[in-house]
């Protein structure tokens, strides 16, 4: 993979610094509303109030760091109403996590870890969303709770939308693929749609500093789950995300 030029890497952090101050101011002022206006509203009042900020962010990623998204397979989501789905995405850096609530027509519940509700504004504004946070301490515990609280969601209409990797790879790697969305929809019935991402080659990993670009984000058919496998049918999820991706980005693998 070429490196940029230290010139585009000084402009990428002027823009990134930028950037940082730009979501810092905003996510205050927002958080604020949120938990002040969380009494009076339903939850997906609530969940598009907060998507109010994470397009802020986006558009500010766009316009800020130049970064785009393009995407393809709209066509692969359920069109009714109460069509189910659980998303399972490739993850390979914040980008994502804030684009998916501004791209997609239905409510998201994100799995997530519980220590994410400590952070001071983003995690509080958080709280008071309805989404399935976990203390992965108590593993067991944990899968139930994902199970009972996916099932709800489902059920009115709300997709569940979970990184089967568990955290964020570096660009051109692949992490463990874990069965726990598969597990999730055996148990429910809905289907899973997978989802390759290309977030790294503009937000790296872990890094500060990021670069203008284009994103793809390509939506696959849904996959049955009914009578499947957990494991069978995580192997066909990761077969075509990680297929996509090398499609999507073929500077990244070198093997």
């Amino acid at each position: 993979m070429k490196k940029p030029s230290t010139w585009a890497t000084c402009v990428a952090l002027v823009r990134s610094i930028v950037h940082a101050l730009w979501m810092t101011a905003t996510v205050v002022p927002w958080a604020i509303a949120v938990l002040i206006s969380a009494p009076f509203l339903n939850g997906t009042q609530i969940y598009w109030l907060c998507t109010g900020w994470l397009r802020l962010a986006v558009t500010g990623g766009t316009v800020i760091l130049g970064i785009h998204n393009r995407v393809t397979g709209f066509e692969n989501l359920p069109t009714a109403d109460n069509g189910q789905a659980i998303l399972l995405l490739k993850h390979q850096s914040t980008w994502e996590t804030f684009s998916m609530p501004t791209l997609m027509p239905h409510p998201l519940a994100y799995v997530f870890k519980r220590e994410l509700l400590f952070v001071p504004f983003f995690g509080w504004a958080m709280a008071r969303m309805d989404m399935i946070h976990i203390d992965r301490r108590k593993r067991s515990q944990a899968f139930a709770k994902v199970v009972e609280q996916g099932r709800r969601l489902l059920a009115q209409g709300t997709w569940v939308i979970m990184f089967p990797e568990g955290t964020r790879i570096d660009r051109g790697q692949v992490g463990t693929y874990k069965t726990g969305g598969t597990k999730l929809a055996v148990e429910t019935g809905a289907p899973v749609i997978p989802v390759a991402v290309t977030s790294a080659k503009c937000w790296p990993r872990k890094a500060f500093i990021k670069y203008p670009g284009v994103v793809d984000i390509v939506i696959g058919k849904p996959i049955p789950s009914v009578g499947r496998d957990p494991g069978e049918l995580m192997l066909e999820v990761q077969t075509w995300i990680e297929s996509n991706m090398r499609a999507l980005d073929p500077q990244a693998y070198t093997d």
